[in-house]
């Protein structure tokens, strides 16, 4: 393990400029721009470039990094780099971080690996507390509605996860509005501090608008945190003008493929980044404004590979209001 270095020191001004909202009703505040770990943390990304990335952040306000079990590549790599740099950089500022895990897909062989088992959930928060050097984690979420195991199961776990000082608080990822009410109401008769619910949501995704999940959690008081804000990169400028060689599109296609970009689908996006243009933003700034402008998400969780897309991230706060007919025009655009 590293031993602390006083090499970093933090711009001393990082919370003059960003904007926290409070989760829900609880009394936790986010970043309105977090940082994801999903991508550029594992063992393909040079140290140096983590290094940067995660300076810029926390540099600018950025206070919430979120992290799976399963980041990577390989699994579990993101959250050892993570430790390493809060071991390095961050130990005299660990009360200055929200740093958040959940139990995701694929971390060993076997029967015991249901997403919403008791024994799985459990077992991968322990090992996640180990891989981050870490004797707790701020949020530990459910990664997913699992059909095999009872709800109260899995809010059981999370109850011991809390009771065990091993979570602040539990968030639920990629529930619908129904399943999210139902897991509610058991985690408040645990008392457990159930905040946030994390789902994929922005422009061209409107899942949680059409399934109840955005609208239930706020009627609930529940916090909002939004994974693939930028659609994998599309609602920004890289793939204006076709697929760059250099684009997550070209040289990792696990997650994002040339066959996504459809001529419909790019037509929508020449479109968005147009009325962004009238509104003086990017279409990546438009977007992430977008998702912020009705106070119902807490943060967008958003990724990055250089220090300026954070910076460019961050850029999306100087303007989150939107007339009546804006907002209709992206409806019309990104619905058709």
């Amino acid at each position: 393990m590293f031993e602390p270095t006083t090499s970093y020191q933090p711009d001393p001004h990082r919370y003059d400029t960003m904007t926290y909202n409070r989760s829900g009703r609880s009394g936790l505040k986010l970043p309105a721009v977090s940082l994801g770990f999903w991508h550029n943390f594992g063992d393909i990304t040079p140290f140096e470039q983590m290094k940067s990335l995660v300076f810029t952040a926390f540099d600018n306000g950025i206070t919430h990094f979120d992290l799976a079990n399963n980041y990577g590549p390989e699994p579990g790599q993101a959250e050892k780099n993570c430790g390493l740099l809060l071991a390095k950089y961050f130990k005299h500022h660990r009360d200055e971080l929200i740093i958040s895990t959940k139990a995701g897909y694929e971390m060993w062989q076997g029967p015991y690996g249901d997403l919403g088992s008791r024994k799985y959930l459990l077992a991968s928060l322990d090992q996640s507390l180990e891989r981050l050097g870490l004797d707790y984690v701020d949020i530990f979420y459910h990664h997913h509605p699992d059909p095999d195991t009872p709800l109260e199961e899995t809010m059981g776990a999370l109850a011991q996860a809390v009771n065990s000082g091993k979570a602040l608080y539990v968030g639920l990822s990629n529930y619908d509005g129904p399943t999210m009410e139902k897991a509610a109401a058991i985690l408040d008769e645990l008392h457990v501090p159930f905040i946030i619910n994390q789902n994929k949501y922005n422009i061209l995704d409107r899942t949680v608008e059409k399934n109840g999940l955005k609208e239930t959690a706020y009627r609930l008081g529940k916090g909002l945190i939004t994974f693939c804000p930028l659609e994998q990169g599309l609602l920004t400028n890289r793939y204006l003008n076709g697929i760059p060689a250099d684009s997550r599109m070209a040289h990792d296609p696990r997650f994002l493929n040339n066959s996504a970009l459809t001529d419909k689908l790019h037509k929508q996006v020449v479109d968005l980044n147009s009325l962004a243009a009238e509104r003086g933003q990017t279409l990546a700034e438009m977007s992430l404004a977008w998702l912020l402008h009705d106070g119902k998400v807490t943060s967008v969780l958003a990724g990055a590979s250089k220090p300026q897309q954070i910076l460019d991230n961050i850029g999306a706060l100087k303007n989150t209001t939107f007339t009546d007919e804006e907002l209709k025009r992206i409806d019309e655009i990104s619905q058709r």
